[in-house]
């Protein structure tokens, strides 16, 4: 247990603690009992939501006790953002939101072992509370002097829209979010994103007020990109958890782009990997970069965790048959439609002729064009190479009825949708 935060500071894990030392000793004489919150503000996690339950699981190998919040009372307020105020969500919709997360985070604790995980709803103990109780057994621990001085607040009170008393009294929840599992769990330490400082020192805040004890905070940093943008978004957005909301082969794909300058701090933060893996790993980009061993160990040990070996499986048997290195057919419909939905492409019905199918997917500029690369021997009808320029595609050519992959030289791909 005394290593654990060692390793947490190896891997990149460890922004802030209200008292490094004291929270050293604390989880050397543990077990000690921690939580972190996550609130339904959406109806998947996230890649930064992913940082905090990583963080879980080390703790809880290490042998400590880990209270997983689900904020049903704190998701229907909104936790107040720098730029504007956040859009209420209806009752029902946070209600199903909470299910959804509670059974997404499941996988990634231990709910049956020696020290197993335990699943809270904060609307369980804030529901039954009167405005009056809330204003006086709580409201009388907090200053307002020194809520405004939060970041998020401080920043709405000077723009022009100004902050809700709604959002404004966030900090007391997640204050009473604390002080509530300290009392009835014994819980001591409480873990978030740094981003979330200002509203974790509010629980830290109160149980000394109510309380008189000390208890302890441990934050993550942003994980960034090496250009500094915000990790986990891309083009198309944010990268979900829920494979519905950002398909295993997206995901695997977001994992196995990651850049030389990143993907080591990548595989310290997100993967079980050890210091010597990783070191060998590390080793491997500066020698072979052109081989990105790092890119593949990483995008298939965080799709694993994620989404489970068998759709890692799938997802990495796509990826090569797209270049050439794996069968197509033996693609199941689910995967071969993740794998080709971000292809650039064309609607062609049977019978089209390849030169048509190129031009249509915007492979080439023109029919011309189409014949000069077929010729040449520079087009394939899913991987395999099409030398007749008068060849048509057939109905077998339409994976699963559904569509065939075209190839421009070694790298330029394009996906021929049958038209319906």
């Amino acid at each position: 247990m005394s290593d654990i935060l060692d390793e947490l500071q190896w891997r990149g894990l460890v922004a802030q603690t209200t008292d490094e030392n004291s929270l050293r000793e604390a989880l050397a004489d543990g077990p000690i009992t921690f939580y972190c919150g996550f609130d339904p503000t959406a109806p998947s996690l996230h890649m930064g939501n992913l940082v905090q339950l990583i963080v879980m699981r080390h703790l809880q190998r290490a042998g400590h006790k880990p209270l997983c919040l689900v904020g049903g009372s704190t998701g229907l307020v909104g936790d107040p953002k720098p730029t504007a105020e956040r859009q209420l969500n209806p009752r029902e919709t946070v209600a199903e939101w909470v299910e959804r997360i509670k059974v997404q985070v499941h996988p990634f604790l231990d709910f049956d072992g020696d020290n197993p995980a335990v699943m809270v709803n904060n609307l369980d103990w804030t529901a039954p509370m009167s405005a009056i109780d809330f204003l006086r057994d709580n409201g009388k621990h907090f200053r307002v002097n020194a809520m405004i001085k939060k970041d998020a607040v401080s920043a709405r009170l000077n723009s022009q829209d100004g902050i809700s008393y709604t959002e404004f009294s966030y900090q007391i929840l997640q204050g009473m979010d604390f002080l509530h599992l300290y009392r009835d769990h014994g819980c001591t330490l409480q873990t978030g994103g740094i981003d979330q400082w200002g509203n974790l020192t509010a629980g830290v805040d109160l149980i000394h007020r109510a309380e008189h004890a000390s208890v302890h905070l441990l934050t993550t940093p942003l994980v960034t990109k090496a250009d500094g943008t915000k990790f986990g978004k891309t083009e198309g957005g944010t990268v979900w958890l829920d494979p519905e909301m950002t398909s295993p082969y997206a995901f695997y794909q977001f994992w196995i782009n990651a850049d030389d300058a990143s993907v080591i701090s990548y595989l310290k933060v997100f993967t079980d990997r050890t210091r010597e893996e990783i070191d060998e790993l590390e080793k491997a980009v500066a020698e072979r970069p052109f081989a990105r061993e790092a890119q593949k160990a990483l995008a298939a040990d965080v799709t694993t965790l994620v989404h489970g070996a068998e759709a890692t499986a799938a997802v990495r048997a796509a990826s090569e048959a797209l270049f050439g290195k794996g069968d197509l057919t033996a693609l199941d419909a689910r995967t071969l439609a993740d794998a080709t939905a971000e292809l650039p492409g064309g609607t062609v019905a049977v019978g089209d002729s390849v030169v048509d199918a190129l031009v249509a997917t915007g492979l080439v500029d023109g029919r011309k064009a189409a014949r000069r690369v077929i010729g040449e021997g520079g087009a394939s009808v899913n991987n395999v190479k099409v030398t007749d320029e008068d060849a048509v595609l057939g109905e077998g050519d339409f994976l699963h009825g559904q569509v065939a992959l075209l190839r421009r030289g070694r790298k330029s791909l394009a996906a021929a949708r049958l038209s319906s």
